[in-house]
């Protein structure tokens, strides 16, 4: 899964295009999928599954800890499943999380509370940056040991707890912290109950919810989740929708592309998802939901979008669950609209793949966007349509594929010569997106 490092370098604004397209399918979802699935008792199945570096990352730690994997055709997977507390593996073995911050707190999450397990942690340049103090927080409160004390960065050492009992626990914007907890609380003696302070994505709840047995998910003024520990999970039927993170750049291309139509076909739009969506909408983006349907307990439909003028942006202080992966495309956006765009509550990007918002300035200044940067705020002074022809944006390897694409994105828009190294981090997430840029019309060169 080590993939051979490359550049891409960008020159052309894209051409005006009238699409049709599919993205690749949801990341979270597919994670999700391959870890509940490996937890019940039964044979289950995930169809059109996202085949990228961070899913093969889960496949494969999944495999090492005794599940039984087998790849039918691309993208539809068997997984036989051994029930809850059913890993096992070689005492000090070492698991490799590679670039994904998804798998290693949800895995890690289960394996907290199942017997008898003692393994090594680590990740890629950049997982091993993130801090995981507050996942070691909360799976210690279940018993689980970290070694050396104090260190709250991969790599580590983890002790799943003899005795585990279940938490209360007082949940914040971090949906895998909350599914940390939900997976740890499923072999745990006791409930395990979840009070939800702030909205975040819930695909793990949905994924479970037809275990009544196992999960209880109040809604009533404020969301509460219990669960029952030491009980069986049935097997689950998934079929991965497209992954809206994904549509969102061509999205951003769509709006800002003059004379550009185009139509994203069979993608998420779960409400804990869209607040990009939900964002631009208020801006008056010609951008329009189609052909919803629901499937396992998830919202999907068709995405329809055409370039049009923007107003600048502010975002609610209590959008950041809903828009975390996408800021970094509000700020394209910000820059190519004209007026003042601030984006508030965004301190938590600091501890993403990279330090996203202060990257994001980086680039933005290098073709004369003017942007201020707190802790937890950014103003941005978009000038609108601009040719950058004459200027030149360099991204360095910063293994974070979200900020490599926002950058390919802002290249295609305004002419600036642009050399992106690194790129290969795009395929931990969306192995497609240059496929599709080539469909569209872009061109590209490949270092």
């Amino acid at each position: 899964m080590n993939l051979k490092s490359f550049s891409v370098y960008v020159k052309h604004r894209l051409p005006a295009f009238n699409k049709v397209i599919e993205v690749d399918s949801d990341k979270s979802l597919s994670i999700r999928s391959f870890l509940i699935g490996s937890l019940c008792q039964g044979v289950s199945s995930v169809k059109n599954a996202l085949e990228s570096g961070d899913v093969k990352h889960t496949i494969s730690v999944l495999k090492k800890l005794g599940v039984k994997i087998i790849r039918i055709k691309k993208g539809y997977y068997k997984i036989f499943g051994n029930g809850i507390g059913s890993f096992n593996i070689k005492k000090n073995s070492l698991l490799d999380f590679g670039n994904s911050g998804t798998a290693s707190r949800l895995i890690l999450g289960a394996l907290s509370t199942s017997p008898d397990i003692e393994v090594k942690i680590k990740g890629d340049k950049s997982l091993n940056k993130r801090n995981m103090g507050e996942l070691i927080n909360i799976l210690s409160k279940f018993g689980a040991t970290f070694l050396p004390k104090g260190k709250v960065k991969f790599p580590l050492k983890m002790i799943s707890s003899n005795m585990p009992v279940g938490i209360n626990y007082s949940a914040g914007v971090s949906a895998q912290l909350k599914s940390a907890v939900i997976f740890a609380g499923l072999n745990s003696l006791g409930n395990t109950i979840i009070n939800e302070k702030k909205e975040s994505r819930d695909h793990t709840e949905n994924i479970l919810k037809n275990n009544k047995q196992t999960i209880k998910i109040n809604k009533k003024k404020q969301k509460t989740i219990t669960v029952y520990g030491k009980k069986s999970l049935n097997p689950i039927n998934m079929n991965i929708s497209g992954d809206p993170s994904s549509a969102a750049f061509f999205v951003t291309l769509t709006l800002l592309n003059k004379n550009s139509k185009i139509k994203i076909k069979n993608v998420g739009i779960n409400p804990t998802r869209t607040g990009f969506y939900e964002i631009l909408k208020k801006q008056k983006a010609k951008l329009k939901f189609m052909n919803i349907k629901k499937e396992n307990n998830e919202i999907r439909g068709d995405i329809l979008a055409k370039s049009c003028k923007l107003k600048p942006i502010t975002t609610p202080s209590d959008f950041y669950s809903k828009t975390t992966d996408e800021y970094l495309l509000l700020f394209v956006l910000a820059a190519l609209t004209k007026g003042v765009s601030t984006f508030n509550n965004i301190s938590q990007l600091q501890n993403k793949e990279s330090s996203r918002a202060f990257e994001m300035k980086k680039i933005l200044n290098q073709i004369g966007i003017k942007c201020k940067l707190t802790n937890s705020v950014m103003k941005i002074y978009g000038k609108g349509f601009i040719d950058a022809s004459d200027k030149k944006i360099n991204i360095s390897s910063l293994h974070d594929h979200r900020v490599a694409m926002c950058g390919f994105i802002l290249a295609s828009l305004t002419n600036a010569k642009t050399t992106i190294k690194g790129f290969e981090t795009v395929f931990s997430s969306f192995p497609s997106f240059l496929k599709i840029i080539k469909y569209l019309g872009g061109r590209y060169a490949i270092k």
